[in-house]
Parts: C-alpha cells; sequence; structure tokens
C-alpha cells in the first residue's frame, strides 16, 4: 500500500478513528475538519450525515450536479480471543500482498474506502467535474438511520454514485429492503443445587453478510445455540438449566461465534458433555461443504449464577425461522425474502433476539416480521422494529448507468455486469426522499465484510478511483 497515494493516505486515517455504528463523533469531526482545510462548504443535519460541497470546475456550471455517497460506519467485530475495544481502539491494519486486513477485528473497508475515494476527489484541484456533493451516512450498519432522517433539501444533484458495493466491474441497479426487528422474551427463574456450570462456545463458523451471503448455506452459531440448548433439554428431561448467551455482533452479520452457558446436576454432567459432541459431530456433517470448521468446546466452571427454565429458552429459539425464506420471482438465484438472527442476548432475565429481515417485496417482509410477532408474543414476550427501509427498484431506463457503462467499456474493453442484489443498500431510502434520482452503486473488490477475515484489495481500489475520476471527467448525456 503506497502511503504517498493520497487515496491510501485517507484510507489509513480513516481506519485510524473508531467508527463503529453510534460512534462517529470523530469521523465527524474528521470531515469537517478536511473541507474546512479545503475550503470547501459543509453541513451537518439532525441525523448526523456530513454533506461537503465543491463547485464546479470552470466550463462545467451548467451540467447536473453529482452526488457521491458512502456511509461513515463500519461494523465493529472482533475475533474470539482479541481483547481490543473497538469504541475506543482503532483497526490495527495489515498488508499482505494485495488485500488489506486488520489483525483480529473487522478492517472497515466497507465503507471506509468510499470515504477515502470521495475525499481524494474532493481534494484533487486538478480534476475536471461538474458540481459534486458528498453525501457521507450515519449509521447505516444498523438500520441505515442517517439515510433514513436524511433533511433532502440540503442536496441539489438528481444523479448518485454510491459506493458501497464489493465486486469490481459489477454495477448494482436494484435491492432490497429491510428492517431490523427486536425480539425480547422474558424467562422464568429456576432453583436448583448440586449443579455444574458449563460453558459452551460454537466457534469456527465463516459467518459474513446476512445480504450477500446468505444464500451460501452457512452456518449461524445463535441458531445452533438454540439447536444446543433443546438437545440438552430433551435428552436430560429438563434438568439443564438455561445461565445466559451471547452470540453474533450484528444484526446484518452471520453469527459466527455463540457463548451459551448451562448448569446441570453433578451427576449429569458427563452425559451433558457426551450430547454437546455427539451433536457437534451432526453439526458437521450437516455443513461439510459451506462450513466445515464448526467447533463446540467447553470449559467447566463451578461458579453459582441465576437459573432460569431451559425449555423456555430452547423452545422459543428453536421456533425462530432463519435464513432463506423465499427465492426472487425475477432474478434466477437471488433470495427474496430472508432474515438473520445476528445478535443473541441475556441480561436480566430477557433473551434478546435481533433480526435483519430482507425482502424484494414489502407485502413479505412485513408477513415476515408479523410471523417473527406471532412467535415472540407466544412466548410471552414483546417485538421492536426499526431501521425500516424501502427496496430499490431497478430502472430500465438511467443516464448515469448508460454513461458509467460507456465509460467502463472504454476503458476495459468489456461490459460492466449490471445486477440487483438481497443486500439493502442507501440508494432505496435516498430514491424515496429525491423525486427522480438516478443513482448506481459500485465498489472494489472486497471480501468477507462484517468479519476480522474482512479483506480489501488494492489494486482493485485503485482501478475503481481511477474509474470514477474518469467518469467524473466527462459529463453525463441528457
Amino acid at each position: 500500500m503506497d502511503k504517498d497515494n493520497r487515496l491510501f493516505y485517507f484510507f489509513e486515517k480513516i481506519t485510524q478513528i473508531p467508527r463503529g455504528s453510534g460512534n462517529l463523533e470523530g469521523i465527524r469531526k474528521y470531515l469537517c475538519q478536511f473541507a474546512k482545510e479545503n475550503a470547501l462548504e459543509y453541513v451537518t443535519d439532525k441525523a448526523g450525515n456530513v454533506i461537503i460541497k465543491k463547485p464546479a470546475s470552470q466550463g462545467r456550471e451548467q451540467e447536473d450536479t453529482l452526488i457521491l455517497q458512502g456511509h461513515m460506519d463500519m461494523v465493529a467485530a472482533v475475533a474470539p480471543g482479541c481483547q481490543k475495544d473497538m469504541k475506543t481502539e482503532a483497526p490495527e491494519i495489515f498488508v499482505d500482498g494485495d488485500l488489506i486486513g486488520a489483525k483480529g477485528t473487522t478492517l472497515g473497508g466497507d465503507d471506509g474506502i468510499a470515504l477515502a475515494m470521495v475525499l481524494a476527489l474532493l481534494e484533487d484541484k486538478e480534476l475536471s467535474a461538474p458540481a459534486l456533493e458528498a453525501l457521507f451516512t450515519a449509521d447505516e450498519e444498523t438500520g441505515m438511520y442517517g439515510a433514513a432522517g436524511l433533511d433532502a433539501s440540503l442536496l441539489k444533484g438528481r444523479h448518485l454514485i454510491n459506493i458501497d458495493s464489493e465486486d469490481e466491474g459489477i454495477f448494482i441497479a436494484g435491492c432490497a429492503g429491510g428492517a431490523r426487528a427486536d425480539c425480547s422474551v422474558p424467562l422464568k427463574k429456576a432453583e436448583a443445587s448440586d449443579l455444574s456450570f458449563l460453558e459452551f462456545t460454537i466457534e469456527g463458523l465463516k459467518g459474513g453478510h446476512s445480504g450477500q451471503m446468505i444464500n451460501l448455506g452457512r452456518a449461524n452459531a445463535n441458531m445452533l445455540a438454540g439447536r444446543l440448548l433443546n438437545e440438552l433439554d430433551e435428552v436430560l428431561e429438563g434438568r439443564c438449566y438455561f445461565v445466559s448467551a451471547k452470540g453474533g455482533s450484528a444484526d446484518n452479520a452471520i453469527a459466527s461465534l455463540c457463548v451459551l452457558k448451562v448448569s446441570v446436576p453433578y451427576g449429569l454432567k458427563e452425559k451433558a458433555l457426551d450430547t454437546a459432541k455427539t451433536l457437534e459431530g451432526i453439526i458437521r456433517n450437516e455443513y461439510e461443504i459451506p462450513d466445515p470448521d464448526i467447533k463446540i468446546s467447553v470449559k467447566i466452571d463451578e461458579e453459582c449464577r441465576e437459573l432460569y427454565k431451559a425449555g423456555d429458552a430452547a423452545h422459543f429459539l428453536m421456533s425462530l425461522p432463519n435464513g432463506v425464506i423465499s427465492m426472487s420471482d425475477g432474478v434466477p438465484g437471488l433470495p427474496g425474502t430472508s432474515l438473520n438472527l445476528g445478535v443473541l442476548r441475556f441480561e436480566n432475565g430477557i433473551l434478546s433476539a435481533c433480526f435483519s429481515v430482507r425482502s424484494e417485496t414489502d407485502s413479505r417482509k412485513e408477513e415476515l416480521l408479523k410471523k417473527l410477532k406471532c412467535i415472540t408474543e407466544m412466548a410471552g414476550g414483546k417485538i421492536s422494529v426499526a431501521g425500516v427501509y424501502p427496496g430499490w427498484k431497478f430502472e430500465q431506463v438511467s443516464p448515469l448507468r448508460k454513461h458509467m457503462t460507456d465509460v467502463y467499456k472504454d476503458m476495459y474493453k468489456k461490459e460492466p455486469k449490471v445486477e440487483a442484489i438481497h443486500a439493502g443498500l442507501e440508494c432505496g431510502l435516498l430514491c424515496s426522499k429525491i423525486k427522480g434520482l438516478d443513482a448506481v452503486s459500485i465498489g472494489p473488490d472486497m471480501k468477507n465484510v462484517h468479519t476480522p477475515d474482512e479483506r480489501l484489495s488494492i489494486l482493485s481500489s485503485e482501478r475503481v478511483y481511477e474509474f470514477l475520476k474518469t467518469v467524473i471527467g466527462t459529463a453525463i448525456s441528457k
């Protein structure tokens, strides 16, 4: 990674600012300071978004304003055993050949590379460009709250390039809508004596993005924890007691780790351990191809804790749907409706399951949310829904997409792929707020986003940046 390259200069600066969702004051301050230093107009709206404006180059004042957009936040996840506090500590980045990663944590290439590209473009005084509006949105990863609360009157542009995709050479022109659902169920206390306390860790899973990877058949550690708890409760004939569960890092990331704590009578400890070992073998066989490294490890802990009825927790978790519900009606091979149990927590007697729900059809999204509501209420709990965002309809006519396609063919002598995706993008919300908005989403090659195995390609980032410069450097035909 060439630190003299302004793209990677900005990327490195951005990665050194802790910016997990909900922790954006540092990056917001950095962006505003950048605008001041470059004598650019900027504003922060009530939703916490930052907008920086750059006037048109001489001779291009009559062209339509172009919006460049990315989100400020990242999924701040750590690998098992990593002690880094992502609220106060920045990722420790490294370079391995063409790939950039972070030691033991997510990198934040999603969507830090977008911010770096836009800042480099804004700083470039030699770049011929129409008027540019750089939109940096808040808290995309937890519900697109910045885009949802955007004051659209602050923007003039009607063409938008979203830089939040992860495959070079693919233009995204449509996506699913979605929502976040939090299901909370109170558990009944239990009493027992002469117990062993067991801590099971379900680990070794690949995880991944719940929009792009939900159809790969990977296991979800939170769902496996419910399965293990149910198996223990059945085999031990109700003499397994729930203590706690903690799994996953974000609603839109497939959970790769879950820690389940239970207690069992001393005399049944070995039976419980054998049950977990047997289930591990069954699960490893089931996921031999998509997730071959699943492991259930155990620690024995004699510390006394409050006990709860394992059956209640097990029945609730086993009742919950997860994964692909139906495939797309119009796009072969694309999921149409899905959900992901991304975060599982237990605090103060309340078991909470947080889902990312996605669908290409609003009515099917609503049906799935109602199903979660019914299951949760039957278990005596409550559901809250937030971060609802609309889908982004594929438009047959797009002047921006045609312009970008023409530039791509001229640069690379081949056609880009144009696709719709199951993952959520802010374009849907932005199109609903800005009448007549013409949008395309692009990005460099990234893999394993939302996990500590996240990697960003250096060469791909450089190519996408040069492509953007060329797109901006030539006028969009009306």
